[in-house]
């Protein structure tokens, strides 16, 4: 018998794509016995559809969105300590989660099929504070690109972050960070960027960690210092192929753990959804396998 499947659909993903995936997704979970459909009405809904389906045994839950739907459910899923899978339908505009899960091109019937076998695969996921994230978390200019999307409604998608992100490089004025890790202390400096990431994936549109595994137990941290605006735009379109990392401001390190400190408790996103630290001092960590998940071959 298949495990039960509880289908979270943000109607609202994708400027309404996940609204026009509903009958398709009836259709294609119709023969896993058990299955449900369940739609989001407001901005983090998902989060509670995914803990009441917990607690009614759901086993494996889809996820219809963008990545912040897809990151409410995995941290509903991961707070709540049970061992169900996630299975991830592209349903936003930038679909990071999918591209880590290898789903990115699926359709929904294979989706459906893939969720009906019993084969799964457990990934890692990094944790900053009690926020757990799957693709990266960051500091500096994507977190002044994403306060300024929410001042910018008229725009979406991936639009909406390349328009923004041009905005910034000529008017964001960089971050002082301390990186420590169990290899290395950096003092103190100027960056225009900190993300510490998980997989290879971030903003829709960037390759900002092309050699980072979900599946290794380490995380990733990218540190671009500042530089001159002309050369940011050189980094930034680097950065959407992966090749910004041959730039000798850009600093890459390995490793389990890292504590970041700032002057200030700063601003940070994880998977794209903004929140402010408690500290001035941070320390983000990576869950080795933490997460049981649906994966497509990639």
């Amino acid at each position: 018998m298949s495990e039960r499947v509880c289908v979270i659909v943000n109607p609202a993903a994708g400027r309404g794509r996940g609204a026009k995936l509903i009958p398709a997704i009836s259709t294609a979970f119709a023969g896993i016995d058990g299955s449900q459909t369940k739609t989001t009405s407001s901005k983090g809904d998902e989060t509670a559809i995914a803990r009441q389906a917990i607690a009614d045994g759901f086993a494996t839950i889809v996820a219809v969105g963008g990545d912040g739907t897809t990151a409410n459910v995995a941290n509903a899923i991961l707070h709540s300590g049970a061992d169900v899978r996630l299975a991830v339908m592209p349903g936003g505009t930038g679909n990071d989660f999918a591209k880590v899960f290898g789903t990115a091109r699926a359709d929904v019937h294979t989706v459906a099929q893939l969720c009906a076998e019993h084969s799964d695969t457990r990934v890692d996921v990094g944790r900053i504070e009690d926020i757990f994230f799957v693709n990266c978390c960051g500091f500096g200019f994507d977190v002044a690109v994403l306060e300024e999307i929410g001042r910018t409604p008229w725009l979406r998608g991936n639009s909406a972050y390349l328009y923004t992100a041009l905005r910034q490089l000529f008017g964001f004025r960089g971050i002082d960070v301390a990186v420590k890790t169990e290899n290395e202390v950096r003092p103190t400096r100027i960056h225009m960027l900190m993300v510490i990431a998980n997989s290879p994936y971030f903003g829709g549109t960037f390759k900002i960690a092309p050699r980072a595994s979900v599946t290794d137990g380490l995380l990733d941290a990218v540190a671009i210092l500042d530089v001159p605006p002309a050369r940011r735009v050189a980094m930034l379109a680097a950065a959407t192929r992966g090749t910004h990392l041959r730039y000798p401001e850009c600093i890459v390190e390995r490793a389990s753990a890292f504590e970041v400190k700032f002057a200030t408790p700063p601003a940070y996103e994880a998977d794209g959804e903004l929140h402010r630290a408690q500290s001035s001092a941070v320390t983000v960590s990576s869950c080795p396998s933490a997460l049981r998940v649906v994966m497509a071959a990639t």
